[in-house]
């Protein structure tokens, strides 16, 4: 399993899916400071990175999930991996959205899901968690059975441990940070210098920086 995290890591930084830069930090949404940013739609527009990682998501799901009845998709990040996943699978595919559509039928998922159906989930990234969690609690709603959530990466924050814990909800990532720290050193993306700030910035990125 530590093979693969790091050749997805290799991957990722290979076609600048990662982008690490502690001295010029990104700003998210949420307001933080971040010495990372992590783009994984860029891996729709590579073939052989795109191929690898689908197939990493159906040897996951295979081993932990071979029950499962339907894949789900986190808007919008994580439509086009999960279709992929599906397609592969021969299984049915939805999606779930952020919020429910404005007009029309107002849907809050996407496709057709029936009480009872064992789900797995697929996400691009997990930071805190919240966004995902709330895509799970919306499929269980409906009356789906999450079975677990699969990603391609986590900022391993503990504040998503603590969310993920709460929920009752089984989370595994094709990689992590820890791994993307040892791989970029390795790969000499980040000096020595670095390691010790994106460490902290992991242990709480809501006050790095400040």
């Amino acid at each position: 399993m530590e093979s693969t995290q790091i050749e997805v890591i290799k991957q990722l930084l290979q076609i600048n899916t990662l982008k690490i830069q502690p001295s010029n930090p990104f700003t998210w949404a949420s307001g933080w400071k971040s010495p990372i940013y992590c783009d994984n739609r860029k891996i729709l527009s590579y073939p052989k990175t795109r191929a690898f990682i689908c197939n990493k998501f159906v040897e996951v799901i295979k081993e932990k999930y071979p029950d499962a009845e339907v894949i789900a998709g986190v808007a919008t990040g994580a439509i086009a991996h999960g279709v992929l996943v599906a397609e592969k699978l021969g299984l049915p595919f939805i999606y779930v959205r952020s919020k429910p559509k404005g007009h029309g039928l107002e849907n809050l998922i996407e496709g057709d899901l029936k009480p009872g159906q064992k789900v797995v989930v697929i996400e691009d990234l997990i930071s805190t968690g919240v966004s995902s969690l709330n895509a799970a609690e919306a499929i269980s709603n409906f009356g789906g059975q999450v079975s677990g959530m699969v990603a391609i990466f986590t900022y391993n924050f503990p504040l998503a441990k603590e969310n993920f814990q709460k929920a009752n909800v089984e989370l595994s990532t094709l990689s992590r940070y820890q791994v993307l720290i040892d791989t970029a050193l390795e790969m000499n993306e980040i000096t020595k210098d670095q390691v010790n700030s994106l460490m902290k910035w992991r242990e709480d990125p809501a006050n790095w920086g400040k």
